[in-house]
């Protein structure tokens, strides 16, 4: 049961837009009018449309990468880090440098100059600039970033079109997920990633897939966190019984894809097997919510979950150097 005291912290903490705060490890579910202004930088471009600010200038190397069979995906990381380090030995394949990455970044020296990293997964749209931009953005908060294909380098410029591509995926589900399996493999095989601290992220379809990466993770790449964007979920214990690690998600009360009743049966679920999570339901926003270019998009709440998104990221991988 929660103290009195976290209690009263958690009441105490005011955002801009109505938010459901429901959190496992509190043991509660809140609803608070709060307001998230200061939690992260808001600004407005020249369309007048809010966009989430960049916390610093910090600079960023970036490539296309090859990971999986003909898939190539969009890895970015800080300049701090040695570029050398990133390369992958052309000689050898993705799965042998990542046994070796495995076995090598078990003692703590070498764990210590090592960055967390995320595999970024795209909307029903393709790996497009936007996706791009947001891997970008996690980059400058220190994270190797790998934004993965599952389109086959399409994208798509309208919704029947993006219907389509993720229509395709979703009748071949063993193909997204071995694809997404060789993204965690390639990143713990840079020699500068911490495989130990591998989480995934995605928004929409992406949000989907992320979950099932999380139900499919091989035995010898677990991930350190699972974050989700108002994707579809599953409520099966039994299923979910495979994740040992925290679970982020975030919903819209207004979202007829992923109805509220869904989301807290998957909260639900995952109380029930005892999987650390924090679920988010924000009053009064839709599907896509966070997409800038979507007619549903909302900035405040946006900025705000992208704010708990970096906190849990960081806590998670936190998390996991306290058990090494």
């Amino acid at each position: 049961m929660i103290s009195l005291v976290s209690y009263v912290l958690l009441t105490q903490i005011h955002y801009i837009g109505p938010v459901f705060a429901q959190e496992t490890n509190a043991s509660m579910i809140s609803s608070n009018i709060t307001d998230s202004s200061n939690a992260i930088g808001i600004s407005t471009n020249s369309t007048g449309s809010n966009i989430i600010q960049e916390t610093n200038n910090m600079s960023l190397e970036n490539q296309t990468v090859n990971y999986y069979g003909n898939s190539s995906g969009y890895l970015v990381y800080p300049k701090f880090a040695d570029a050398s380090l990133i390369k992958l030995n052309k000689t050898e394949s993705p799965e042998a440098l990542a046994a070796a990455s495995t076995s090598s970044s078990s003692s703590p020296s070498s764990v210590t100059s090592k960055l967390p990293a995320v595999v970024m997964i795209h909307e029903n749209r393709g790996l497009n600039e936007h996706i791009k931009m947001m891997a970008d953005t996690l980059a400058k908060e220190g994270y190797v970033v790998l934004a993965v294909d599952l389109f086959n380098g399409q994208v798509a410029s309208n919704q029947e079109d993006a219907g389509l591509l993720s229509g395709a995926v979703r009748k071949n589900p063993t193909e997204a997920i071995a694809n997404l399996q060789a993204a965690v493999r390639y990143l713990a095989a840079l020699e500068n990633v911490n495989a130990s601290q591998i989480s995934s992220l995605g928004w929409c379809f992406g949000g989907q897939q992320s979950l099932q990466l999380a139900l499919n993770t091989e035995p010898n790449y677990p991930l350190s966190s699972t974050v989700i964007y108002y994707g579809s979920l599953v409520s099966d214990p039994h299923e979910l019984s495979k994740i040992r690690w925290p679970v982020l998600g975030i919903f819209g009360d207004q979202d007829n894809s992923i109805p509220v009743e869904n989301v807290t049966n998957f909260k639900a679920a995952l109380d029930s097997i005892g999987i650390p999570n924090e679920i988010y339901i924000y009053k009064g926003v839709g599907h896509a919510f966070a997409n800038p270019s979507r007619d549903s998009y909302a900035p405040e709440q946006t900025a705000d979950a992208w704010n708990k998104t970096l906190s849990f990221l960081r806590n998670s991988d936190q998390q996991v150097q306290l058990n090494q």
